[in-house]
């Protein structure tokens, strides 16, 4: 039987086969010069056109919604001051007042009290030490810390940290390329450890051409954690316990995608983030504005109220973001993208190409 029937639970659906030759480790020479994989579930075709072909693949009417999230320089290193073991650190949200939170990772046990000296990674000679306090550990292994300035923690970031890059890329210190090309072009709230990555495509002439074909733009905010780095540690989606991220949505823009629906338009939603930002707002059935964390998992079956159409890149196997293009596009419509992508020499994941479900 069809996995569309049977198996959906089953963790093992999710997964297939990825030369490593096709993981982009670098960004396209041109943003806009990634390949699009088109899937019209209505018709089960599938189609290979590029990102340039987006405005003329959507209609008039049309809106797209865009997460504009910026990421942080949030990994960090340095040392243990009492002992000078190595330290590295990956922050993960300002707290209240001061307060850091961040995960980390030395030889031996921290403990509360100490302390870790952070080095500046892009300029150590110029840029003086900066001490930061544990207060805390909490179940998941995240520390709340105290830095010893009252400068503003975005400040401190961009003065000490580097781009943190997902481990596949195999460089831990981000390249002058990556500071430009793992951020959207109309990012604009810091927050996230790692790029909305359908959103990397566009450029400014892009969104414009969209624009001047009567495809409305809206943006929403999800800031990326940690917890889309962790896969799946168990055999069904239903044991699952998902990460919850921050994300928010306007009144004002609820107001319009409530409008672009009743227009007749599409919801095109750039990314996943966008998605769950877009069906946390609209789990009653209609889009409403918020503000607050989301655990929501979506994992077929599912009944998407708010999108209609996705743009998105190609998913590491067995993740929870390849579950949710699949809840959208169908299991074995999705396995059969895939397959196809891989024979025609796609290239994989953040800097990678693109896939368009209609």
């Amino acid at each position: 039987m069809s996995a569309d029937v049977t198996g959906i639970d089953d963790l093992d659906t999710y997964s297939y086969e990825l030369p490593e030759e096709l993981i982009a480790k670098e960004p396209p020479e041109q943003r806009d010069g990634a390949k699009l994989l088109v899937l019209n579930r209505a018709e089960q075709s599938i189609e290979h056109r590029t990102i340039r072909d987006l405005p003329s693949l959507l209609r008039k009417g049309d809106r797209l919604v865009l997460n504009d999230t910026r990421v942080v320089p949030a990994r960090i290193i340095g040392h243990r001051t009492a002992t000078g073991g190595k330290w590295e650190g990956l922050f993960l949200r300002r707290g209240e007042g001061r307060d850091w939170h961040f995960i980390s990772q030395t030889r031996g046990r921290l403990l509360a009290g100490e302390t870790v000296t952070l080095t500046s990674i892009h300029d150590p000679g110029n840029t003086p030490p900066l001490d930061v306090k544990l207060v805390e550990r909490d179940a998941d292994g995240v520390w709340r810390a105290l830095p010893d300035s009252d400068d503003d923690v975005f400040e401190l970031l961009h003065r000490y940290g580097t781009v943190p890059l997902p481990p596949y890329m195999q460089r831990k210190v981000a390249a002058d390329s990556d500071w430009e090309r793992y951020q959207t072009t109309f990012a604009a709230t810091p927050g996230s450890v790692a790029a909305p990555t359908a959103g990397l495509h566009f450029t400014p002439e892009l969104l414009n051409e969209c624009r001047e074909r009567g495809i409305d733009r809206s943006q929403v905010t999800l800031h990326v954690g940690i917890g889309t780095f962790r896969p799946i540690s168990v055999d069904r989606l239903s044991d699952h316990d998902m990460h919850s991220e921050w994300c928010e949505l306007s009144d004002s823009t609820a107001a319009d995608l409530r409008q672009t629906k009743a227009d007749g338009g599409r919801i095109v939603s750039v990314g996943t983030t966008s998605v769950r930002t877009l069906e946390t707002a609209g789990r009653t059935g209609a889009i409403e504005s918020w503000s607050g964390e989301t655990n929501l998992f979506i994992r077929p079956p599912y009944e998407f109220q708010a999108i209609d159409c996705l743009l998105t890149n190609f998913h590491l196997p067995k993740s929870t973001l390849l579950v949710l293009v699949s809840a959208l596009a169908g299991t074995d419509f999705v396995k059969e993208a895939y397959r196809i992508a891989v024979e025609h020499r796609y290239r994989f994941f953040s800097y990678g190409d693109a896939m368009l479900i209609l």
